[in-house]
């Protein structure tokens, strides 16, 4: 029998959302939380090029957490105020790219990397 499959064209305007709500989470920080539920909730319903989006959200996520961890023990030694910054500046170049891969429907590149 024939099997007719569907490509899954995907919604790129809920990663659109994400990334906003990570951008404005930087001041509120609850915003985080709901961008990381909707990023889990929509990433496997989505074609390929979307889901390096939002596999990319959800890193920055994680990896967030662990940097954050890392600068809070380092605020001892005074490091840890100037890794916050850092974090900080991580995070915006890491959303406005994808903003702007997501803009021209791209996959997000190398977005396994722990870096920009």
């Amino acid at each position: 029998m024939n099997e007719v499959t569907a490509e899954r064209t995907g919604n790129p305007d809920m990663a659109k959302i994400v990334y906003v709500l990570y951008l404005i989470g930087l001041l509120t920080g609850l915003t985080i939380i709901i961008g990381v539920v909707m990023a889990y909730i929509y990433k496997d319903d989505s074609p390929e090029w979307l889901r390096t989006h939002y596999e990319s959200q959800i890193r920055i996520f994680w990896m967030g957490i662990l940097y954050s961890i890392v600068a809070t023990l380092l605020i001892f030694v005074l490091i840890g105020f100037l890794l916050y910054f850092v974090i900080a500046v991580w995070w915006i170049v890491r959303c406005v790219k994808g903003l702007k891969y997501l803009d021209q429907k791209q996959a997000y590149p190398d977005h396994q990397s722990w870096a920009f």
